[in-house]
């Protein structure tokens, strides 16, 4: 007995210590070799999901691009091939739309169901390619009406599931920022988009026997299909189930969404049917719901910016050209204000000074026909996406779990707001420019209520955090615990 415990004896001192025990490691960060090789670990590992999530701003540029280039192939034969007539052109903007409405809460549950951003979003992508592919083979109202309506239907499947794909990542003190550069693809794509249809629409017309608008739905189809496939191979999944992380990488992802919500959500993928009703019972969806509508419908100019660019007496090419600048300068604002936004902790007024900017903008074009100061208030219009942009990251903020409710709310908020778009498919007719002011008026009106809307979803949350203060009081603990970011 006394030899074998002497022989045991012999065997610990020869074992090495673990390097826990060498640096002596205790406390919450002991797994990741404490606090300050836990930092190390952490600006690795966002390093590599920034680096894979990038892909998305591509993906979004295109998605953007997809959808809003009918309004380049407008200034070049698109309505008169088609015969359009009255507010034909302005139903093919809308009917996206309801296709959009209608799959948005669907695919979210599905995207938090199977767990599979990285296969289910280039799938979609690869589709939406294709049918806009097709867009360039109509010949009438109802196929150009059948092409829009399932285009909206797959393209869907992308934003609402980028920004779940980004709350299951990113704590909400970085939400900001990265909810920008994703939403600056959108941005950019008015810049690069109006770029790319000029140059489509200067040097394609006639080639192979087909008009350039054509061109362009064919080039701009084909370019989101091979981007699609290289998506499939850098797009991150859920941190749980992501092969290209380290498990000590992997049990990172997971602790830092755990301590950002105040409880681990990871395994909480079923339960589909409960997420749905925790949604659509929360006031607080429905209270974004509707500012964000209200915001959409004065954003409505966006789809209709070659057409006020070209008020100001330019030609084709020219007034596409005008277009880049004002939503170039956007992408840089929209950072700058998402990163002040997540660093000073507020919400509200960062979202109400920028569409404050917009509704000055807005005036500027009804009260003069002045050619320069016109171009400023594109500027001032344009630039409201800074302010929208921090609103999703707010959004994504609130609604914090289980997954299951965050994947419905960000889809229904986000669908619930097409409205928007769908009604703003009508504040821009013909006979209202070349001044649109009636058009101006309204979009005046839409941020204004939109901002007094959200002014009171920020004194509803500091209602819910004072009750939380009471709470933790009354049980009298003290501990730092989730409190809604205003």
């Amino acid at each position: 007995m006394s030899s074998s415990v002497h022989s045991n004896e012999k065997d610990a001192e020869k074992q090495p210590e673990s390097p826990r025990s060498e640096l002596n490691v205790e406390g919450p960060d002991a797994e990741f070799g404490g606090t300050e090789a836990r930092r190390k670990l952490e600006r690795k590992l966002l390093w590599k999901v920034d680096a894979r999530m990038s892909i998305m701003v591509i993906i979004y540029i295109l998605n953007y691009i997809d959808r809003n280039n009918a309004a380049a192939a407008r200034l070049r034969g698109f309505e008169a091939d088609l015969k359009l007539k009255g507010q034909e052109f302005a139903t093919l903007l809308s009917i996206l739309y309801v296709g959009y409405i209608i799959m948005q809460i669907p695919s979210n549950m599905f995207l938090n169901w199977i767990g599979k951003p990285s296969l289910y979003l280039p799938f979609c992508m690869i589709i939406w390619g294709m049918i806009s592919v097709l867009t360039g083979i109509t010949h009438n109202f109802v196929g150009a009406l059948l092409t829009r309506f399932f285009l909206g239907f797959v393209e869907a499947a992308f934003f609402p599931g980028a920004l779940f794909l980004l709350s299951k990542w990113y704590k909400r003190s970085e939400l900001g920022l990265r909810t920008a550069i994703l939403y600056g693809g959108n941005i950019i794509s008015n810049a690069f988009g109006a770029l790319l249809a000029s140059g489509i629409l200067s040097n394609m017309e006639g080639k192979l026997g087909h008009a350039a608008w054509r061109w362009l739905f064919y080039i701009e189809g084909a370019i989101t299909i091979a981007v699609a496939v290289i998506a499939i191979l850098i797009l991150p999944d859920f941190p749980a189930n992501s092969r290209w992380l380290s498990p000590q990488e992997r049990a990172l992802a997971i602790r830092r969404m755990e301590e950002d919500a105040g409880v681990g959500d990871e395994g909480e993928t079923e339960g589909q049917g409960s997420g749905l009703w925790l949604a659509v019972t929360d006031i607080k969806v429905w209270w974004l719901a509707f500012g964000l509508t209200s915001l959409v419908v004065g954003l409505s100019f966006n789809a209709f910016f070659p057409t006020l660019s070209a008020t100001l007496g330019y030609n084709t090419t020219v007034s596409l050209l005008l277009c880049a600048p004002p939503f170039v300068l956007t992408v840089f604002l929209s950072a700058l204000l998402s990163h002040h936004s997540d660093k000073v902790g507020d919400r509200f007024y960062h979202i109400a000074c920028s569409f404050g900017l917009g509704v000055v903008g807005f005036i500027i074009a009804i009260s003069t026909m002045n050619t320069a100061a016109r171009y400023v208030s594109l500027f001032l219009m344009a630039q409201s996406y800074a302010g929208f942009i921090v609103l999703y990251a707010w959004i994504s903020n609130t609604i914090t779990r289980p997954p299951s409710k965050r994947a419905v709310a960000l889809a229904l908020i986000n669908a619930f707001s097409q409205l928007g778009n769908i009604a703003g498919s009508y504040v821009w007719p013909k006979p209202w420019g070349p001044t649109y002011r009636h058009s101006y008026a309204i979009c005046i009106s839409t941020f204004g209520f939109g901002i007094l809307v959200l002014w009171g979803f920020r004194q509803y949350l500091v209602t819910l955090n004072k009750r939380l203060d009471k709470e933790e009081e009354e049980q009298g603990i003290q501990v730092k615990g989730f409190r809604y970011m205003l």
